[in-house]
């Protein structure tokens, strides 16, 4: 199928779409074959996130990098997808997901295609070791050294890390230890020389808090995995004691630990309550690598509470993946991805004063990473903490840098006078720590901090500021994608809008009454459209609509670019729309129910995967209503959480200018000949195999913004000589 284009600014709708097809209305869309399963399609996400690790095309230590991503989020998948599950299993849930099956048996198709995923993974690492080897970087065994190098190792282990390590008996005198989250383990095997009775220890290799798992020789290029200096240098630990064995294993707990808001009296108490919980939350998989006795692999199960079969995964290869990271960062430039330096927005070049600019200009588009966060977002509340005209700064926060300088100018303008209010998600999945410690602080500088909606995640990501301009009062506002955190804005692809629509001020005026008291009446919003109450009904109707053009002999198109697709209900929609003629294109970056290209149910449907140099996080709704085009931006996917359960925003895009924007990166994306995947009818995925020298959608985008600044800056130029080479003011 033929992709849409742009005709000034517009997606065609002329020969670059392909003609709906008319499809049959007696297929039943309640049928579970009609749906795909949420799992089952984030760990398809994965299989294609380690392709990359596979894509020659990719530069060396980029493919490193890619298979520690696949490691990571396969420990996130068991400590939130299959920990929840196991939780309704306790429960003894037994009702059918959508795509009809049971808690159990999604867990059991899970384990199926993870097992098949890290035998790739495994294989794939033994060749990209091979590679890394072939530019001087030597991965080496413990035993494979020489002599000297052994002993600079066990020097360097005795002075720098020996004083950490903590030796645990495992005997009738002492219980089995508490093994924590991730940890990487040593199981030791050892007799008395005069004694053979068999005895047993853990040691918990000590990784973090500046321990790295890959100890460099010297000044060498060679690198041997820290569990494999203990195992060798374990005289030190138990001297005088015969050491028969030393196996390894790594535990993964369950995360999905959250209590009854409703019943509780101190919000904050309750977060900090589940976050000791979730260190003493049930183990969900243990990792062993190959060769374990199985005694020692029956006991492990036992005493951790698992089933041996099920729940124990033997790994023939490295364990712990994901801490391959230290060597995807090796300082060796010609095998990384070339250099990136975000440029300031175009929009905002030249310009002293941010307000002015988005004064001038009504409303300006972020697009990050590719526009520093730091000369726009961060330039946004910066001048707001000292700008003597400004008033009031609202903010919603969910997750930021561990050395935020958005707290700092949070709290700078909260010391200049400024009245400054927070809503603070003490609910972010594993930031709940980093908020909560947030939260105290800017509590210290005075200023008003709430934590969100009882019952509800405060998801959207929004700005209120309030400035006494020469003409009153006038609201600015900065709407995201993307969480306020300098850090992610340099990996994730992301949407910003700066407005001062005064619609739209006073919309952020009643969400922010909204966040800060819970209180639930009749509000009113004129442009944008917040969860849980009216973004999903939003979206239906809006796709209704569409299938109402096509019905009155109108062109029908959606577009809707989002992380994920879960919710049945606008899956369920999109399926009406192809059966009315609408061509419907989602760009969907992990997990997806719905079935493109099913005669008589989706044929006018495509689904296409982003995978590349940064993770997809933007999230864009268009609607082609009959010419009278709109386009949004938020933070929220189509998934059911989102629309039902979290605090979320919509905006309208609706200056023609910015609208032209987003139809360049819309097309950029459905175009893409080298990140692409098209996924089929059946939930598999095919990706485009353009020629080796194509740039992808991340490289066209650096392009297109690169150009779009070096022109701003061109005219800025220009315009700075003024008539008769005076200088022109940006007052």
């Amino acid at each position: 199928m033929s992709t849409p284009s742009t005709t000034n600014g517009h997606p065609s709708t002329g020969a670059s779409i392909a003609e709906p097809k008319p499809a049959s209305t007696d297929i039943d869309l309640d049928a579970p074959e009609q749906y795909l399963n949420r799992e089952l399609t984030w760990l398809a996400f994965v299989k294609r996130v380690l392709h990359e690790a596979d894509d020659s095309r990719t530069p060396l230590l980029e493919r490193v990098k890619f298979i520690a991503i696949t490691g990571s989020i396969l420990d996130e998948f068991f400590m939130k997808r299959i920990g929840g599950l196991k939780q309704q299993v306790a429960a003894g849930v037994h009702k059918l997901t959508v795509d009809g099956r049971t808690p159990i048996q999604q867990i059991k198709e899970s384990h199926e295609v993870i097992r098949a995923l890290t035998t790739e993974q495994q294989g794939l690492w033994v060749h990209l070791q091979k590679k890394v080897g072939e530019i001087g970087v030597q991965v080496a065994s413990y035993e494979s050294l020489s002599e000297a190098d052994q002993s600079w190792l066990r020097d360097d282990y005795l002075e720098n890390i020996f004083p950490l390590v903590t030796p645990q008996a495992m005997d009738p005198a002492h219980p089995f230890p508490f093994v924590s989250n991730l940890s990487l383990n040593l199981l030791v095997s050892l007799h008395y020389p005069s004694d053979p009775t068999p005895l047993m220890a853990r040691v918990k290799v000590p990784l973090g808090s500046g321990v790295p798992r890959f100890i460099q020789v010297g000044d060498s290029m060679t690198f041997v995995a820290l569990e494999e200096i203990m195992a060798n240098n374990l005289d030190l630990l138990f001297p005088g004691m015969v050491i028969e064995r030393t196996e390894l294993f790594r535990v993964t707990r369950n995360a999905d630990v959250e209590s009854d808001e409703d019943k509780a009296d101190d919000l904050l108490a309750l977060i900090e309550s589940e976050l000791q919980e979730r260190k003493f939350a049930p183990i969900v998989r243990i990792q062993i690598a190959r060769g374990m006795d199985s005694t020692h692999r029956g006991r492990l199960a036992a005493e951790l509470g698992l089933d041996e079969q099920a729940d124990v995964f033997e790994v023939d290869g490295f364990l712990g993946i994901g801490d391959l990271f230290q060597l995807a960062v090796l300082d060796i430039p010609e095998h990384r991805d070339p250099d990136h330096r975000p440029v300031d927005p175009a929009s905002l070049v030249g310009r002293s004063n941010i307000f002015h600019a988005i004064r001038d200009q009504g409303a300006l588009l972020l697009h990050h990473p590719y526009e520093a966060f730091g000369t726009s977002v961060e330039r946004f509340l910066r001048e707001a903490s000292e700008d003597p005209k400004v008033r009031a700064i609202k903010m919603t926060l969910y997750r930021t840098s561990s050395k935020s300088r958005v707290i700092q100018h949070l709290i700078n303008a909260a010391l200049n006078g400024k009245q400054v209010a927070v809503a603070v998600e003490l609910k972010a999945r594993f930031d709940e720590e980093a908020n909560i410690n947030w939260a105290s602080k800017l509590e210290q500088a005075g200023i008003h901090v709430t934590y969100g909606i009882v019952g509800l995640k405060t998801h959207c990501k929004i700005i209120l500021v309030v400035r006494r301009d020469h003409d009153g009062l006038r609201r600015y506002v900065h709407l995201g994608t993307g969480n306020y955190h300098e850090e992610t804005a340099k990996l994730y692809s992301d949407l910003g809008l700066l407005t001062c629509d005064p619609d739209i001020g006073r919309d952020a005026t009643e969400l922010f009454n909204y966040l800060t008291t819970g209180y639930k009446p009749n509000r009113s919003y004129k442009k944008l459209l917040p969860a849980p109450k009216l973004l999903k009904p939003a979206l239906l109707k809006k796709i209704r609509r569409e299938i109402r053009r096509v019905s009155e002999g109108q062109k029908g198109v959606i577009q809707i670019k989002t992380n994920a697709l879960e919710d049945v209900d606008i899956t369920r929609a999109l399926y009406e729309a192809s059966q009315a003629g609408v061509h419907v294109d989602l760009i969907v970056r992990d997990s997806c129910r719905l079935r493109p290209g099913v005669p008589g149910l989706s044929e006018n449907i495509r689904v296409v995967s982003i995978v590349g140099r940064f993770l997809e996080h933007s999230r864009i709704v268009y609607f082609r209503n009959g010419g009278e085009e709109e386009y949004y931006i938020g933070s929220a996917d189509c998934m059911t959480r989102n629309l039902v359960s979290r605090v979320e925003v919509l905006t309208p895009v609706e200056p023609e200018a910015l609208q032209a924007e987003l139809r360049t990166v819309l097309d950029i994306l459905v175009d893409d000949q080298r990140s692409a995947w098209d996924m089929r009818p059946d939930g598999t995925y095919v990706q485009r195999n353009g020629d080796k020298d194509i740039d992808g959608t991340h490289q066209q985008m650096i392009k297109w913004v690169e150009g779009r600044f070096a022109e701003a800056n061109r005219l800025r130029r220009r315009s700075a000589r003024g008539p008769r080479g005076h200088a022109a003011s940006d007052e």
